[in-house]
Formats: structure tokens, C-alpha cells, sequence
């Protein structure tokens, strides 16, 4: 089956509770390929690549967030970028 590629930015209260982190684990959980990193402007951006129910499921988990969180949206949209291996924490952009 094909992998199916995502990218999100989540909005609300997502910095400085550990959301970062938490995508990470969850990322290792499901098995998914990609990155997060927080931006500048206060959301959290994320790539998720891997099965398409796999990467849904995880999308459905970034909108409720780890416990401190407060996600107001997810902003889902197809990313089309290189071939990812692993999962990374990426630095502020």
C-alpha cells in the first residue's frame, strides 16, 4: 500500500506543554515517518507519512493534544516533499 503524506499546523495553546514531544511519541506509536517543530507565530507544524488510516488516526489525536494542550484547529493539507526515514524534532521555523 502507498504511503499516504499529510502536513499540519495546529493552533491554539501548543507551546510549552510538550506537544512537540508528544506528536513524537505518538509518531513512534504509529509507526509514521515525518517531523514536527514549532514556528515562530505560536502553532505547531507537523508532516506525517505513512499508512493512509495510520496518519488519519494520528491526525484525529493531534486535535485533542497531550494533557497541558489547548488546540483550537488543525489545519490539514497533502505534502508532497522528499522521502522521509524515522521521525525528527525540528528546530523553530
Amino acid at each position: 500500500m502507498a504511503d499516504h503524506s499529510v502536513r499540519i499546523v495546529v493552533t491554539g495553546r501548543v507551546q510549552g506543554v510538550g506537544y512537540r514531544a508528544w506528536v513524537t511519541g505518538r509518531a513512534e506509536v504509529h509507526g509514521v515517518s515525518g517531523w514536527v517543530r514549532n514556528r515562530r507565530d505560536g502553532t505547531v507544524e507537523a508532516v506525517f507519512v505513512g499508512d493512509e488510516q495510520v496518519v488519519a488516526a494520528i491526525v484525529a489525536e493531534c486535535r485533542q493534544g497531550p494533557r497541558m494542550a489547548r488546540v483550537e484547529d488543525v489545519a490539514v493539507s497533502a505534502w508532497d516533499g522528499p522521502a522521509l526515514e524515522g521521525f525528527a524534532e525540528l528546530p523553530t521555523e
